[in-house]
């Protein structure tokens, strides 16, 4: 062990530190000023609130979402912080759990994609759960959104593909570190008591995927566990409690406890290399569909068969699509449980259904996945006929590619193949696609007024000197 600084203001005196990953990041994220950040990762994160805010609107609509914010009213007595959209005033975690869960509901929020860690959901809510509690001034909540985002996509990047294969959720996993150093910036740590809250936080860091067998929601907590486990490593670190300074790349660290094996070594450097210059978030896409990343460039090209080339379901006799290996036990097998899903969080990790009932219904929106469509024997049919083979030319984690043949009855075949997914820095949504995301989601709780008034905020942040205007914008309308 390499003896390392004394702590600062916020550290416990005598406590020794040692030379770690964690500190290397904590050093940079303690340092990084709002004027340091690249244009476009300030447009980004901008867009990057919007969107969360317009998902956790529209996520609180559901029976998952109303069944959250059930809970986190009983769990806290009346508190600073609101849920976003009915306005409940509750305590900063369960504020952030319920807002970050809210936004993972539809399966729509944005995806880092070499690690499909989503950090902006989580990053985002507790953001604004901390301004809500404390002034924050747009400027800094825009920096720590930006940094948050930016360790939960490096973290995810050390060891890719290797922990869905596991049956661990990456962003439930990582995304519960960036948002400690989000934390630890807003709440004013130095950068040794925010080194102690990324050691902390890897204690909380978690989530597995059985949800996926038998479409149960609990995917859906993830982001909000990660926002309100950041939260409190931070806060705990501010008090004094200690964290294992070497979290990342211990004996018993994330990646050592979990992988166990040496498949894929672990690449630390992923963290810390370029931090500063080189920003991994700029590879995050956002989601112009509500199911899993890796279908999107498969629905688009879905969409092209329908409306470019006038395929409808009843001319089809079967579909194929070629596909990387990482995405296999994803999206396509069992294959029972994606030609049929039992619910909706179910039918969003099916190449199957989703396919079908994109072609059936000719659009792919906030409403998809609906019971009716679930049971629709039309899109139920279909499916079962949509096959997969795996292809080796096809990339694996870090670029989302998709293709689609079409045989029809009559004997005629058709392609269609998408080489980025839209969404992607290569194949963009544009902001006016990103803002009408928004007010598709954002609808049932905001009048047209309002939602106006929540993106303008949004898109301006910089200029706030309090951020809280912006979660009293959200605050129903209608």
């Amino acid at each position: 062990m390499v003896r390392g600084s004394r702590l600062g203001v916020q550290g416990s005196p005598g406590i020794l530190v040692c030379v770690s990953i964690a500190a290397d990041i904590a050093r940079w994220s303690s340092r990084v000023l709002f004027d340091d950040l690249p244009g476009d990762v300030v447009h980004a994160s901008k867009l990057r609130v919007l969107d969360v805010i317009g998902l956790a609107l529209a996520g609180a609509e559901t029976p998952f979402g109303r069944s959250v914010r059930d809970a986190a009213v009983a769990m806290s007595a009346p508190g600073p912080c609101r849920v976003l959209g009915s306005g409940d005033s509750i305590n900063v975690t369960m504020a952030a759990f319920a807002n970050g869960a809210f936004s993972q509901a539809l399966e729509y929020d944005d995806t880092h994609n070499e690690s499909i860690v989503h950090m902006s959901s989580p990053s985002v809510s507790a953001a604004l759960a901390i301004a809500d509690m404390t002034r924050v001034t747009g400027r800094d909540l825009v920096a720590a959104i930006a940094v948050g985002n930016e360790v939960s996509c490096r973290a995810g990047s050390v060891a890719p593909g290797q922990f869905h294969r596991r049956g661990f959720h990456p962003s439930g996993l990582f995304a519960t570190f960036g948002v400690a150093y989000l934390a630890s910036r807003l709440l004013g740590l130095d950068a040794d008591a925010m080194a102690r809250a990324a050691g902390i936080s890897g204690s909380f860091a978690s989530g597995i995927l059985e949800c996926w067998v038998d479409g149960t929601q609990t995917k859906f907590l993830h982001p909000g566990w990660s926002a309100q486990s950041g939260i409190v490593s931070a806060f705990l670190a501010r008090a004094g409690t200690t964290g294992p300074a070497k979290v990342f790349e211990g004996r018993w660290g994330l990646f050592a406890s979990h992988l166990q094996d040496n498949v894929t070594p672990a690449d630390f450097s992923r963290l810390t290399a370029g931090l500063g210059t080189h920003w991994d978030s700029r590879n995050a896409s956002f989601k112009p569909f509500p199911a899993a990343h890796v279908l999107h460039p498969y629905i688009d090209a879905m969409l092209r068969l329908h409306h470019a080339h006038g395929v409808r379901a009843e001319q089809v006799d079967w579909i194929d699509c070629p596909v990387s290996a990482f995405i296999v036990p994803i999206v396509c097998n069992p294959t029972d449980e994606k030609f049929a899903p039992a619910t909706d969080s179910h039918g969003r990790v099916s190449l199957q259904y989703t396919l079908a009932e994109t072609l059936v219904r000719g659009s792919l929106g906030k409403h998809a996945y609906s019971e009716e469509s679930l049971r629709d024997p039309a899109i139920l049919g279909l499916a079962r006929r949509v096959r997969f083979h795996q292809d080796e030319s096809f990339p694996g984690p870090g670029r989302f590619k998709g293709a689609v043949t079409v045989v029809l009855k009559n004997g005629r075949t058709l392609t269609e193949v998408e080489e980025y997914n839209r969404g992607s820095v290569e194949n963009p949504m544009s902001d006016a696609d990103i803002r009408t995301k928004f007010d598709e989601n954002a609808e049932g709780f905001l009048d047209p007024a309002g939602r106006d008034r929540v993106a303008g905020l949004a898109m301006r942040l910089e200029t706030l000197s309090d951020a809280r205007v912006l979660i009293d914008a959200t605050v129903s309308r209608q």
